[in-house]
């Protein structure tokens, strides 16, 4: 069960707030994905995916040498529509841009 509080601290963060609204908006990414499209380092990205996880926020999925995260489906409804208000307000767009720019995605390249 996702308490409240440590949902909230969670999207305290920029970083991980991002993180949650491009899975929000693309369902699945790859922490190369995720490194790219915040234009951040590797390290930083896991720390955060690392305590969004411990949270039960996320879930995350070995694919080969991928590791794949996703919102996780027993996210509460009062949290889904935090992230959809946030959503509104938070412009995802350069991040989008950057994430849709990326060459050799590995959606493309290792499913």
């Amino acid at each position: 069960m996702i308490k409240a509080e440590a949902f909230f601290k969670a999207l305290s963060d920029g970083t991980r707030l991002r993180l949650l609204l491009l899975l929000q908006d693309e369902e699945s990414l790859c922490v190369c994905e995720l490194v790219h499209a915040l234009d951040t380092h590797q390290p930083l990205v896991s720390r955060h995916l690392a305590q969004l996880r411990d949270m039960g926020v996320v879930e995350d999925e070995r694919r080969g040498q991928w590791v794949y995260y996703r919102l996780s489906p027993g996210l509460p409804d009062w949290a889904e529509a935090v992230l959809h208000a946030a959503a509104e307000a938070e412009s995802l767009r350069p991040f989008r841009r950057r994430l849709h720019s990326m060459p050799n995605r590995p959606i493309a390249s290792c499913s």
